[in-house]
């Protein structure tokens, strides 16, 4: 087994409280957006190793077969198939979408042999590999999630026109467009394709439009959580259509305009599902969903790449012509992870992926070990209290806020309760691991 340290990323958009106050650690003073725990290349974690400390990339790069196991190697190289990552948003995540594994072959091949720097501004592919992911609320998580019903979408621009007319202001051409776009008869995912290239491709008319939306909605919509009658919006409209969480969906469009003034995005939002997450709530995102997380701490888990094509809330490169062959147009439900618990006692989630599952642990000092599930690598990470992790070549100690990388060959690994000395009882515990599907 050996201990890792992991690298922060400072995104301007992290929490600079959420995840120093999860893992016991002192803040850094500035934004700590997302905790990288794994093997990509970008930024690896280091590991602990009796020679000194070792990129966790070259360490498995240097011993593949006991570090992976012969069967994860066969199917995933000499990678570690899956990296982790706390992420804790005080503001909104750019507006994105993964490319599935075919078309991320492909066109980083293309870029490499177009000589793009991999470290460009506009180069869109940084590996060759695709970046399905899911993510675990551990905290109260908002989040944007793949295209909401046409009906949904029609209702809420319907609002917007709504909101703008109540102020006085002349409804736009761009907005009359959308709107009649999306209660047109055309097959959804061109309804939805139709409306969402309207938006990102109006320049200076979609500019304009994010700008009255939302100073109209920010005068009209109500301050209530949850409202979806007519009534409640306050607007005159038939609620037909609406969605529970109408009010909310025209309120995101006010604050993600306060966070991006004029950027496409904003819109976009009314055309995706609203999602609000609990703790110990999880939602997956596979390739050509589009998503955007907006706020709360999560537990992410993802194919170990970092190729992301961004479609608005950012300022960085947007490539409209790769994302709109990229993205899936087609409305679909929020792709939940339903949780179960095994009969030893772990908290399992299995989303449709072949690169990871993820399962949590709770011990106590009474509790008798519990088994980890291990399909080859094992990466675990405590966030309350300690845990001995024992297999039959070694053991060590697991704090909160510390993480553990286990080779395959150190397997099956236990989780036995740990006191601190001085406290017998020791506080309970809770660790995640991260280890590949079965």
């Amino acid at each position: 087994m050996f201990a890792l340290t992991n690298i922060t990323r400072d995104y301007a958009w992290g929490s600079a409280t959420a995840i120093a106050q999860l893992l016991g650690t002192v803040p850094s003073g500035g934004p700590e957006a997302e905790l990288w725990m794994g093997a990509h290349p970008d930024s690896p974690s280091v590991a602990a190793t009796p020679d000194g400390p070792v990129p966790l990339d070259q360490l498995i790069a240097e011993h593949p077969l006991e570090t992976l196991g012969a069967g994860v190697h066969a199917a995933f190289g000499a990678k570690l198939p899956f990296l982790t990552k706390l992420l804790a948003a005080d503001q909104a995540l750019s507006l994105q979408v993964h490319p599935t594994l075919e078309r991320a072959r492909e066109r980083f091949a293309a870029e490499e042999t177009a000589g793009v720097p991999r470290d460009a501004a506009h180069r869109n592919y940084k590996d060759a590999n695709h970046k399905p992911e899911m993510i675990l609320a551990l905290t109260p998580f908002e989040a944007l999630c793949g295209f909401r019903p046409c009906a949904e979408g029609a209702a809420l621009f319907r609002a917007v026109t709504a909101a703008i007319a109540a102020s006085g202001a002349e409804i736009p051409p761009l907005l009359q467009q959308v709107e009649m776009t999306l209660n047109s008869r055309m097959a959804a995912p061109m309804v939805v394709r139709r409306a969402f290239e309207s938006l990102v491709g109006g320049g200076a008319e979609t500019t304009a439009l994010v700008e009255l939306a939302a100073e109209a909605l920010a005068a009209a919509v109500p301050t209530e959580t949850d409202v979806s009658s007519d009534a409640d919006l306050g607007l005159g409209l038939d609620s037909a259509g609406l969605p529970d969480n109408a009010a909310a969906s025209l309120r995101t469009v006010v604050e993600l305009a306060r966070q991006y003034p004029g950027d496409a995005g904003v819109l976009v939002s009314l055309l995706l599902n609203r999602v609000s997450l609990l703790p110990g709530d999880a939602i997956y995102l596979p390739a050509g969903n589009i998503h955007a997380y907006l706020n709360g701490l999560g537990l992410e888990v993802m194919a170990s790449s970092d190729n992301v094509l961004r479609g608005g809330l950012t300022g960085k490169h947007v490539d409209i012509p790769e994302l709109l062959d990229t993205v899936d147009f087609n409305p679909s439900a929020v792709p939940v992870v339903p949780t179960r618990t095994t009969d030893l006692g772990q908290q399992v989630w299995e989303p449709p992926f072949a690169e990871f599952t993820l399962q949590r642990v709770d011990m106590s000092a009474g509790s008798g070990p519990v088994p980890l599930v291990q399909n080859g690598p094992l990466l675990v990470l405590s966030v309350a209290g300690s845990v001995l992790l024992d297999s039959p070549r070694s053991d060590m100690v697991l704090s909160r806020g510390e993480s553990i990388f286990v080779p395959a060959a150190e397997n099956p690994v236990m989780v036995h309760p740990h006191a601190v000395a001085g406290d017998a009882n020791g506080d309970p515990a809770v660790v995640f691991a991260i280890t590949v599907a079965s």
